[in-house]
């Protein structure tokens, strides 16, 4: 049996991924200098990872030696639950509600490889999953799994914005889409308008030093700027605020993946609790979790923050 482009995707879509674009290595989908004017602006804040090797992202044959096909995928982590309207919990992102994104999505790449090599054992081939320097955005968007929406979230007429994006560099050719799919934001500012922190600067540009997920996540600041912290509007972990607002996930699907569903059901988290956990604690209750990003120590910068901004009932 011969490893073609259409065998791919119906492989992806028995190991569950729900969306897949293969597009060539050479067709790169993003002018480097627009990247680069991004960082001169200090978009990126603190997170200097991003500064380095700005070619090695913006081109997958430096960061995968003899890649000539990039296979996109995109994986649904929807599920139908509500924060609770309770001022003295945090809000979690819905993206870190269940297991880490990162341990679920490659598990299921990796299979994905696995069953690509049944039938092609000569390939080779790199995984990546948010921790490469890989502009998984805008190889989505050049892989037609969605367009690039002015919240910088990309998405997709069939499930909104609330998807994971990776991708399986490989060194073979393939029968590769060309359909782009089009800009749908049209006149909506609903994301910029409703951002409290005023982080969207401009359509499909986000200053990460001014939003809330990466104050809450990335920032290791003792203490939250209170530009930030007077904002928050209730978030411990992450904030969905530009995605809860957009029109176009009223098209959202409940995941077929469980291990996205909430753990032990909670969408949010008690400041208290958070404020006086230990480490021990701490380890076991978000061992494979994708909070553990934040560490402890800033769980409990943001409690501090959201406990002396928040108003009690």
């Amino acid at each position: 049996m011969e490893l073609t482009s259409t065998r791919i995707k119906e492989l992806a879509a028995s190991v569950g991924i729900d969306r897949i674009g293969i597009v060539g290595a050479e067709n790169l989908p993003v002018d480097e200098s627009r990247f680069r004017e991004w960082l001169a602006n200090g978009y990126q804040a603190s997170m200097a990872w991003i500064e380095r090797e700005p070619e090695k992202r913006a081109d997958p044959r430096i960061l995968f030696p003899g890649c000539r096909s990039v296979i996109v995928a995109a994986l649904n982590y929807y599920t139908p639950h509500e924060h609770e309207p309770d001022a003295a919990k945090g809000k979690i992102s819905r993206y870190a509600w269940g297991d880490d994104y990162h341990d679920v999505f490659r598990e299921k790449l990796n299979a994905l490889v696995e069953k690509m090599r049944e039938i092609g054992p000569e390939i080779q081939s790199k995984i990546c999953v948010d921790t490469a320097p890989f502009m998984d955005k805008a190889w989505a968007v050049r892989a037609g799994i969605g367009w690039l929406g002015k919240s910088s979230n990309v998405i997709t007429t069939g499930l909104g914005s609330w998807i994971f994006l990776g991708a399986v560099l490989v060194d073979v050719e393939l029968d590769y889409d060309n359909d782009v799919v089009a800009d749908h934001c049209g006149s909506c500012t609903a994301c910029i308008d409703t951002c409290p922190t005023g982080a969207i600067v401009e359509p499909y540009v986000v200053d990460a030093a001014k939003c809330i997920s990466y104050a809450t996540i990335e920032l290791r600041d003792e203490e939250m700027p209170q530009e930030i912290a007077v904002n928050l509007e209730g978030w411990i972990y992450g904030c969905d605020i530009c995605q809860d607002v957009c029109p176009w996930n009223r098209f959202e699907k409940p995941t077929a993946e469980s291990r996205f569903e909430p753990r032990e059901l909670e969408t949010s988290v008690s400041l208290d609790r958070i404020e006086h956990l230990e480490h021990e604690d701490y380890v076991v209750r978000f061992r494979k979790s994708a909070i553990k990003r934040a560490k402890l120590s800033g769980l409990k910068r943001n409690a501090r923050a959201l406990s002396a901004n928040t108003p009690r009932q």
